[in-house]
């Protein structure tokens, strides 16, 4: 963003000299430019191909409402810290308020959906992936950037976490008592930065968080160590071993496209073809406080960095909800 948009449009403006006048019309030319145009997307097109060309009417490809909205907190943040560091007296990008966007609700899944997509899953290499992101809503990158040693399964008493077996034999009691200390911890993510996979901290410091792992993804997790065991074995001369919970099948980080594949066979599997993969975060969330969970909690939970974003996005109410609030209304006013 900064390479793209801040420098070329205001590299050339003296801290000093720049006035919410000189931001205001910064932000209004991001929304008019279209993409194509401004990075030379169709000048590296064949002729046939290019949109500018054809017709003689550009594609009109427009910034987005939130990527309007994140060039303009980079640049409030690089202007408040000039104000921290007195450079400048005031930050005049906080001055010009930009359109939030609006986010899509109502798309979480039902309870039975929620089953639906386990059951569906139930084959699937990547299940306690799945599991994880229903019950403890957490991001892809935050799921494909975890190691092992972030998750502490000492809770199960009887095999420790050490691959859910017990004298060889699949351990019966993961799912039983003493599994309160069992958690997880979200410290890092999976990103593709400069066109390469690296693992960076998570997007807001509310992110880095530790989870109570509840008894579900404990067994789920057992289970998938002892299959990661076995899958290590059979590839071991190629086997790069990064600690990584849900690696690739030769323990490299994986593609996230691998892992879009393996929804792609879930949903349809489940007939849920219109569901994304961050939909079951919106589950999650929607689920716990569905189920009366405080809000407060629910967003130490997911990791967010404001109670307004879970209960903005997320606290929505279902039509039979809503059926029955009126039903009771109409029944005190009756």
């Amino acid at each position: 963003m900064i390479r793209l948009y801040l420098i070329p449009e205001l590299g050339k403006k003296r801290l000093g000299k720049l006035a919410v006048r000189d931001v205001r019309a910064f932000i209004n030319r991001v929304r008019a430019q279209c993409l194509c145009c401004k990075h030379g997307v169709d000048a590296a097109r064949d002729v046939s191909r290019c949109c500018a060309l054809k017709g003689g009417q550009c594609c009109e490809s427009h910034p987005s409402v939130r990527m309007v909205q994140l060039i303009h907190a980079v640049l409030r943040n690089a202007l408040e810290s000039a104000v921290r560091e007195e450079v400048i007296p005031r930050n005049v990008a906080k001055l010009v308020k930009v359109g939030a966007p609006k986010y899509k609700v109502n798309r979480g899944l039902t309870v039975d959906q929620a089953r639906d997509v386990l059951k569906a899953a139930r084959d699937e290499r990547l299940y306690a992936l799945y599991v994880l992101a229903l019950c403890l809503g957490l991001r892809r990158g935050e799921l494909l950037g975890l190691r092992w040693e972030d998750a502490t399964l000492v809770g199960c008493r009887t095999c420790d976490g050490e691959g859910g077996e017990v004298d060889g034999a699949e351990c019966q009691n993961c799912a039983g008592s003493g599994v309160e200390s069992a958690t997880l911890e979200v410290s890092r993510t999976l990103q593709r930065v400069g066109g390469a996979l690296r693992f960076v901290r998570p997007k807001t410091d509310d992110s880095e968080r530790s989870i109570p792992l509840p008894p579900v993804c404990i067994t789920a997790l057992c289970e998938h160590r002892v299959k990661q065991a076995a899958e290590r074995a059979d590839a071991w001369q190629d086997w790069e071993d990064n600690g990584l919970v849900f690696p690739s099948r030769r323990g490299t980080p994986m593609e996230p496209d691998n892992l879009r594949r393996s929804w792609g066979r879930v949903r349809a599997a489940a007939s849920l073809e219109s569901m994304r993969f961050h939909d079951m975060r919106h589950t999650c969330v929607s689920l716990l406080l569905h189920l009366g969970i405080a809000p407060n909690v629910v967003r130490d939970i997911v990791g967010h960095s404001d109670i307004e974003v879970t209960m903005t996005i997320y606290a929505h109410t279902s039509l039979d909800d809503k059926r029955a609030a009126l039903r009771k209304l109409g029944d005190a006013l009756g």
